[in-house]
């Protein structure tokens, strides 16, 4: 059943559904009845507007999910998660990640080494966020539970190195589709060069690998929820309310192989990874013959036409093959053993896959049929148009905006392919020398959204990949998303005020101060939100 988007956007209407989804997430701390709530709200919605008759309503809600797990490269991401789980599953039974936590715990020595290994970990694979958020919370779960580090803050670790990285690293399908974007849209001028410029001004993300490496390094430096979180953990319980939501029989610490050594996880874990990057070049063409007269596909090229998704999930499997080839001749595993796992590792992404197809669903309805994302950039649009706005506060307008736009989607690619194109018009129009500002902050703009939303793709797979309860990685997670996003804010507001400086003074002066402040709040905020242990 082919629903068509309404004639016009539905409004003030459109942003009802995500809103009224993530304000019952929080409250309720149920994802799936929310998620599904504000799926029947918006359908509620275009029914009214299409119209579309009553007994037509469950037909459409089933064509849908149906389409939106179709859409693009989400049945990719589902296979990914398919085969990791099983993966995931083997190792830990084979006794690679408990050997790893061993080997951890004798070299890594203190807490503060086993959370900066665990942010370097998400700083060096870069290539693809998905990639990061499932590999990186599995590879140092053993690890951090070993030093009583909280669930919630390796999920924090894992989302803030995932997204952040993947936006302002040259060589990762991020920058390949948001150059694609740019060239689009100032022919003549090339994306990459744009890209490259916007970097210094990508405040969000920036900040955000800044505020990791305080919090891996300090003690003490935690607040809010995540404070809680934390003091739970140093009494002994780093897993809290995710014990009982990951707990399987088949995967019973009593019944652990003791033969697993650490390559019983490293091994799968590198073939996942030289397999991953081989597909994503293959994928893209670059070992292709050239055709007659045509420049060889540079690794660039490749990396923005492959189908990473596929990559990674055709990657996944081949980590499994591998586990199988490594543990089974070994007698690490039985035949019986090594199988039992595959059913335990899908039981544990049934939970993350059911939240990605309702949220994908969710996003279809709000942007292909309510046009929640054309009101929202529509209004600042003729905002800025009109003169309302001044261009020294566009920058953080915009950032605000792609916030919202990301926050109320879940979506950071889409909340880039809906901004960008408007936002480069009017600087083309008013301004063009505010082109690589404006790029930067709808980068951070829909970053920043897109960590704050519990209807993001990524958000949910940190929470997955790390064996955290999804809405605990949310709430412990956005009080310093929020910190992060103010602080850039006030950011483009300087950044603004400084745009007819020299480039190299106006990023200088923007990030020194945007630094400062970002301290100066981290300094405060542990005593303005202490946890448990300090309000004793």
């Amino acid at each position: 059943m082919d629903l068509a988007p309404l004639p016009s956007d539905a409004g003030l209407w459109s942003i009802v559904p995500p809103l009224l989804a993530i304000a019952m997430a929080l409250v309720t701390k149920e994802v799936v009845f929310s998620l599904f709530l504000g799926i029947l709200a918006g359908l509620g919605i275009y029914a009214a507007q299409a119209p579309l008759p009553l007994h037509q309503l469950p037909v459409a809600l089933v064509s849908l999910v149906q389409g939106s797990i179709g859409d693009g490269d989400h049945l990719a991401v589902l296979v990914f998660a398919f085969f990791m789980g099983p993966l995931i599953a083997v190792m830990t039974r084979a006794g690679g990640a408990n050997a790893f936590g061993r080997w951890a715990v004798k070299n890594l020595r203190t807490a503060v080494g086993a959370k900066l290994a665990t942010v370097v970990f998400g700083l060096l694979f870069f290539v693809d966020d998905y990639f990061n958020c499932l590999t990186i919370g599995n590879v140092m779960r053993p690890v951090t539970d070993k030093f009583r580090i909280s669930r919630e803050k390796l999920a924090y670790f894992v989302d803030a190195t995932a997204a952040p990285i993947c936006v302002i690293a040259p060589i990762t399908t991020w920058a390949a589709y948001i150059v694609s974007i740019y060239a689009d849209n100032v022919p003549g001028v090339p994306g990459m060069t744009a890209f490259l410029r916007a970097i210094p001004f990508n405040l969000y993300s920036i900040l955000s690998v800044a505020m990791v490496l305080w919090l891996a390094l300090r003690r003490g430096g935690d607040y809010g929820p995540m404070a809680e979180a934390e003091a739970r953990a140093q009494a002994g319980d780093p897993v809290g309310a995710a014990a009982a939501d990951s707990h399987d029989e088949a995967l019973d610490p009593a019944v652990v192989s003791p033969r697993g050594r650490v390559w019983d996880l490293a091994l799968p874990v590198v073939v996942l990874v030289v397999s991953g990057i081989a597909l994503m070049l293959s994928l893209g063409g670059y070992w292709s013959a050239p055709a007659e007269g045509a420049e060889p596909v540079t690794v660039f090229a490749a990396i923005g036409n492959t189908q990473a998704a596929l990559a990674f999930a055709t990657a996944s499997f081949l980590g499994l093959v591998a586990a199988f080839l490594l543990m089974i001749p070994r007698r690490v595993l039985s035949y019986r053993e090594f199988f039992a796992c595959i059913p335990a590792g899908i039981r544990m992404m049934v939970s993350a896959l059911i939240i990605l197809a309702l949220a994908w669903t969710l996003s279809t309805i709000c942007n292909k049929l309510l046009g929640i994302d054309q009101f929202i950039a529509g209004e600042v649009d003729r905002a800025a148009r009109s003169g309302v706005l001044p261009l020294s506060l566009l920058p953080a307008a915009l950032f605000l905006l792609a916030s919202v736009i990301a926050f109320s989607t879940g979506t950071s690619w889409g909340t880039f392919g809906i901004l960008i194109p408007i936002a480069i018009a009017v600087c083309n129009k008013v301004d063009p020398s505010l082109n690589a500002l404006v790029l930067s902050s709808i980068l951070s703009g829909s970053v920043m959204g897109d960590h704050c939303s519990p209807i993001s793709d990524t958000t949910i797979l940190s929470s997955t990949g790390s064996q955290c309860r999804h809405i605990d990685h949310v709430r412990t997670q956005l009080p310093y998303a929020l910190t992060v996003g103010a602080v850039s804010a006030v950011g483009y507001v300087v950044a603004g005020l400084t745009r007819s400086l020299a480039y190299g003074v106006s990023a200088a002066v923007t990030l020194a101060a945007s630094t400062a402040l970002l301290f100066a709040a981290l300094l405060a905020l542990p005593r303005l939100l202490p946890g448990p242990a300090a309000r004793r």
